[in-house]
C-alpha cells in the first residue's frame, strides 16, 4: 500500500514562519515535521510515498530527495496553484495506483501506529478514517462514529485526524482542479461506505505558531 503526505498548504496561520519555509519543513524537536511523518510511515511498512506540494515546493524536494536516506521511495505531485485536499489527491492518483492508499495531513503530529492501516479495507468501503477526541480549538468535532461506521450526523462527534485510507473509486466523476475532500466523504457516508477508528493516543493539529512551539518543547524534552 502506498502513502501520500499532503504538503501543499500555504500555512497562512503560520506566517511569517512560512514566508520562506514550507510548513512541512518547520522543525519540531530538531527535525522537520514531514521527516517525522516519513520515518513513522516507513516504520509502519509504508515505503512508497507520494508528496504533493505548491508553496515553495522545490524546497521540499531539495530537502527530502528521492527518499533513499529514509529507506523510502518518494515521488512528488506538484501543484500550481494548490488544489485543496480533494483536488490534490485526485491529481496524484496516477502515482498512487488502483488500490487503496493511505493519506496523512502534513500539518499534524501523532504517535498513531500506521501499520494497523495496512489491513485490507472491505470492498464495500470507499474510505476508512481515523478519528480523535476533539481538541480545545475544535470542540464541535467533525463526524460521528457508531459501531465502526462514520456518519456526518449524530452525537457525539469526534474530530477527523487527517489520516485516512481511500479507494481511488471515491474520486470517480471528479475533474481536475481545486476541490475539498469533505463533500466526497459525506456522500460516501450517506451510502454507508465509510468506516472509522477512534484513536485515543497522541495527536496534535500543528496549525498555529503556538501549537508548533508547544510540540517542539514536548519533543525536545522527550529526547
Amino acid at each position: 500500500m502506498k502513502a501520500m503526505i499532503l504538503a501543499a498548504g500555504r500555512g497562512e496561520r503560520m506566517r511569517p514562519l512560512t514566508d520562506h519555509c514550507p510548513k512541512p519543513l518547520l522543525p519540531v524537536g530538531g527535525k522537520p515535521l514531514i521527516v517525522r511523518h516519513i520515518e513513522a510511515l516507513v516504520a509502519g511498512g509504508f515505503t512508497e510515498i507520494v508528496i504533493n506540494h505548491a508553496h515553495l515546493g522545490k524546497l521540499i524536494e531539495q530537502a527530502l530527495g528521492d527518499g533513499a536516506r529514509f529507506n523510502a521511495a518518494i515521488r512528488y505531485s506538484p501543484e500550481s496553484p494548490a488544489l485543496e485536499t480533494g483536488g490534490g489527491i485526485f491529481n496524484a492518483l496516477p502515482l498512487l495506483g488502483e488500490v487503496p492508499f493511505l493519506v496523512i495531513n502534513g500539518d499534524i503530529w501523532t504517535d498513531f501506529p500506521f501499520r494497523t492501516l495496512r489491513e485490507p479495507v472491505p470492498a464495500t468501503d470507499l474510505a476508512r478514517l481515523v478519528l480523535v477526541d476533539n481538541p480545545p480549538h475544535h470542540p464541535g468535532g467533525d463526524f460521528a462514529l457508531e459501531q465502526g461506521r462514520v456518519a456526518a450526523d449524530g452525537e457525539p462527534k469526534l474530530t477527523f485526524s487527517g489520516i485516512g485510507v481511500y479507494r481511488p473509486e471515491l474520486f470517480s466523476g471528479c475533474r481536475p482542479g481545486p476541490f475539498p475532500l469533505a463533500p466526497l466523504l459525506q456522500t460516501a457516508m450517506v451510502r454507508g461506505r465509510v468506516s472509522g477508528i477512534h484513536y485515543q493516543g497522541a495527536w496534535i493539529d500543528v496549525g498555529t505558531p503556538q501549537r508548533l512551539r508547544e510540540l517542539d518543547l514536548r519533543l525536545t524534552t522527550a529526547r
